[in-house]
Parts: C-alpha cells; sequence; structure tokens
C-alpha cells in the first residue's frame, strides 16, 4: 500500500513539472502587423475580426492580409484559445461554413514563427501571431497575449 502511494505523488509530481516546463516554453503570444501599416495597437476583439473575417481591414489602415500558423503548433494553440474561443475542430467547420456560403476564405498558412515574421514584413497590411521570442524591429507588436 505504502509503494502505491509513492507511486502515485510521484505519477503526479511529474505530471505538474512537466506542464509548468511545457508553459516556459511558451511564454507569450504576440500579433504583429506590418511595420508601414500605421497601427501600433488593436483590441483582442478587432483581432478576433480580423482573423474570422469578419473585419477586411486594419483601423486606419490598409486592407488586413491575414496569416496564421498551422495545426499543432504551440503558438496556434494559444492564440486559438485565447483570442478566437476556437479549438481547431471548431474553426475547421466555421470556416467551411463561411466558404460554402461565400462569405469567407481562411488566412493562409504557414508553419512556424519565422514565416510568420517573413510574410507579415514584407506583406502591406500582413498581419499574424508568433512566440513574443520571434519578435524583432521587422514587425510591429500590436497585442500581447500572455
Amino acid at each position: 500500500m505504502r509503494t502505491t502511494k509513492y507511486f502515485t505523488r510521484r505519477v503526479l509530481f511529474t505530471l505538474v513539472v512537466a506542464m509548468l516546463a511545457s508553459g516556459v516554453a511558451l511564454a507569450e503570444v504576440v500579433v504583429v502587423v506590418n511595420p508601414g501599416s500605421g497601427v501600433s495597437s488593436l483590441s483582442k476583439g478587432d483581432v478576433k475580426k480580423l482573423f474570422l473575417g469578419k473585419m477586411k481591414s486594419l483601423p486606419g489602415g490598409p486592407k488586413a492580409v491575414v496569416v496564421e500558423q498551422a495545426p499543432g503548433s504551440p503558438a496556434r494553440d494559444v492564440f486559438n484559445a485565447k483570442v478566437l474561443k476556437k479549438n481547431d475542430k471548431k474553426l475547421k467547420a466555421y470556416w467551411s461554413k463561411m466558404i460554402f456560403s461565400g462569405k469567407g476564405k481562411p488566412p493562409e498558412q504557414v508553419a512556424n514563427d519565422a514565416e510568420v515574421k517573413a510574410f507579415v514584413s514584407s506583406t502591406p497590411g500582413g498581419i499574424g501571431y508568433m512566440d513574443g521570442s520571434a519578435a524583432d524591429d521587422s514587425v510591429t507588436v500590436v497585442l500581447t497575449i500572455p
């Protein structure tokens, strides 16, 4: 009996440590825009509307060209959960409905933070999200998602 309690505590401790360590790997996600857009900040609501195709232009700026990371990306998981409030399955269903009704199409997908940065920095009106540690002066951070 004593061995079982020890084993259970050890497993729980290992799981807690693993969960904490995974949170350290991705401290925060940031939403970035092309520096030439003239936008210096966005609300979470505006970002949600842009990524769901309900808003077509950056506030006071050019037409938005949205890019997202591919499924499985840690930044995508955080962004979808905290900003869009949808998991990949719900997001796929949402975009299927939008495409079928002719109301919109999903954002272009790229593989990782480096590709988001390259796309946004070279695309007028470009907007995307990435791990905050990957952002530099080639993009403008407009929203931080802890």
